[in-house]
């Protein structure tokens, strides 16, 4: 897969399994993402895309890295729907 196509399956992710923020975006933390079955199924390296789709400015979150457990509640926001 290429880069371009992860990004637009996870911003399909992102809309699946986040919500509305007050601002009208659309969220989603990043434990969700991360353990949902269906994004450990479609994305080899889930961080890798998540920072490659932030570098395109389609997403923005609050973290230079993203762990599973240490970092479960920082919010994943789709710039780009």
């Amino acid at each position: 897969m290429n880069v371009s196509h992860e990004i637009e399956l996870l911003k399909e992710e992102i809309q699946r399994l986040g919500s509305k923020n007050a601002g009208g975006q659309t969220s989603v933390t990043f434990g969700v993402l991360f353990n949902d079955d269906r994004c450990a199924n479609i994305f080899e390296a889930l961080v890798g895309t998540l920072k490659a789709a932030k570098k395109r400015k389609v997403i923005d979150f609050q973290s230079e890295l993203l762990l599973q457990g240490v970092h479960d509640n920082v919010e994943i926001v789709l710039l780009q729907e």
